[in-house]
C-alpha cells in the first residue's frame, strides 16, 4: 500500500520538479518568466498530438520539449528584444497557451493516449520496496534526477554557469566584462521553456495518458513558487517538488478516508490544499527576508538594453 502511494507521489512530483528546474535557470539569469503554466500546457498538447500521430511516446516527448521551447522563444522576443514587461508578458502567454492548447487539442479529446512505459532495470527492480520505486520508472523521472545533478554542477561548478549567475546578479557589470547578456538570457529562457514542455509531456504521456483541456491545473504556478521555496537551489527543488507532490496526492487519499468514515468534507476544499500549502510556504519564507534577499538574483525581472 505504502509503495503504491509512493509511486503515485513520484509520478505527481516529477512535472513540478522538471518545470521548476527550468524556471530556476531562467531566473538565475535575471529573467522572471510567469508563463510556465502556458508553456507546460503547450508541451502537454504537443506531446499528446505527436504521440498519437506517430505512435511513439518518445516522439511525443521531443514534441513537448519543442512546443515549450518554441513558446519560450516568443516570450524571449517580447521581453528581451522588445523589452516588454516580463510580468505582463508571462501572464499573457499563460492565457494564450491555455486557449491555444484547447484549440489544438480539441480533436484529441476522448481519445486514449499512448502511455510512456517504465524502464525496468533487471535484478535492481526486484529489490524489495526500493526496486520498483527507483529502478522501474519512466524516462522523464530519470531525466528529472539527471537535471538536478547537471544543473547543480552547471551553476556552481562551471565557468558558463558562473557567467549566468553573474548576469542574474548584475547584468550591467556582466555586460561591462564582455559577457553577452541578451544571448545568455535567450538560452536560459529557451531551456526553461523546454523543461516546462517536458513537464507537460509527462502529464499527457505518464501522469494521465490522455488529453484534457487545462490538464496542467495550476502546476506551472506551483513550480514558480517552488523556485522561491528552494531559494534558487536545485537540490532543494527536488525535495520541495516531492513535498508538494505528496500534498497533492495526500488530498486524494484524504477524500477516500473521509468517505469511508462517513465524514462530509467538500471535495473542492481538499482539492485546494496543494495551493493553500503553496501560499502558507511562501508566507513562511517571506518572514526570513535576509535569506531571501541573499539568494534572490539581484537583477531578477529587470530589463536590460545595452545601449542605454
Amino acid at each position: 500500500m505504502f509503495e503504491a502511494i509512493l509511486l503515485t507521489v513520484i509520478t505527481a512530483s516529477t512535472p513540478l520538479v522538471v518545470a521548476a528546474l527550468g524556471e530556476l535557470v531562467t531566473e538565475r539569469s535575471g529573467v522572471l518568466n510567469l508563463g510556465v503554466e502556458g508553456m507546460m500546457i503547450m508541451g502537454a498538447v504537443c506531446a499528446f498530438a505527436a504521440a498519437q500521430l506517430s505512435g511513439s511516446p518518445y516522439v511525443g516527448i521531443l514534441a513537448g520539449i519543442f512546443g515549450g521551447g518554441l513558446f519560450s522563444l516568443l516570450f524571449g522576443f517580447l521581453t528581451l528584444t522588445l523589452v516588454a514587461n516580463q510580468v505582463a508578458t508571462g501572464l499573457a502567454l499563460t492565457i494564450l497557451g491555455l486557449g491555444l492548447s484547447g484549440q489544438i487539442g480539441e480533436v484529441f479529446v476522448g481519445q486514449p493516449g499512448i502511455k510512456l512505459q517504465p524502464i525496468v532495470f533487471p535484478i535492481l527492480s526486484d529489490i524489495p520496496f526500493f526496486g520498483r520505486v527507483l529502478f522501474s520508472q519512466d524516462l522523464i523521472f530519470y531525466l528529472s534526477v539527471a537535471l538536478v545533478v547537471g544543473i547543480n554542477w552547471f551553476l556552481f561548478r562551471s565557468r558558463t554557469g558562473l557567467k549566468l549567475r553573474a548576469i542574474g546578479d548584475s547584468h550591467s557589470s556582466a555586460h561591462a566584462l564582455g559577457i553577452n547578456v541578451i544571448r545568455t538570457r535567450y538560452l536560459a529562457v529557451m531551456f526553461g521553456g523546454a523543461c516546462a514542455g517536458l513537464a507537460g509531456a509527462q502529464l499527457s504521456l505518464v501522469y494521465t495518458p490522455q488529453w484534457v483541456e487545462n490538464m496542467s491545473a495550476g502546476r506551472g504556478w506551483i513550480a514558480l513558487a517552488l523556485v522561491v521555496f528552494a531559494s534558487w537551489r536545485p537540490w532543494r527543488i527536488l525535495a520541495g517538488g516531492y513535498l508538494f507532490g505528496a500534498v497533492g496526492i495526500g488530498q486524494l487519499h484524504a477524500q477516500i478516508v473521509a468517505q469511508n468514515l462517513g465524514i462530509v468534507i467538500p471535495s473542492q476544499f481538499l482539492s485546494a490544499l496543494p495551493y493553500a500549502a503553496t501560499i502558507v510556504v511562501l508566507i513562511i519564507i517571506s518572514h526570513n527576508r535576509r535569506t531571501t534577499l541573499i539568494n534572490t538574483p539581484a537583477s531578477l525581472g529587470k530589463p536590460f538594453v545595452p545601449d542605454r
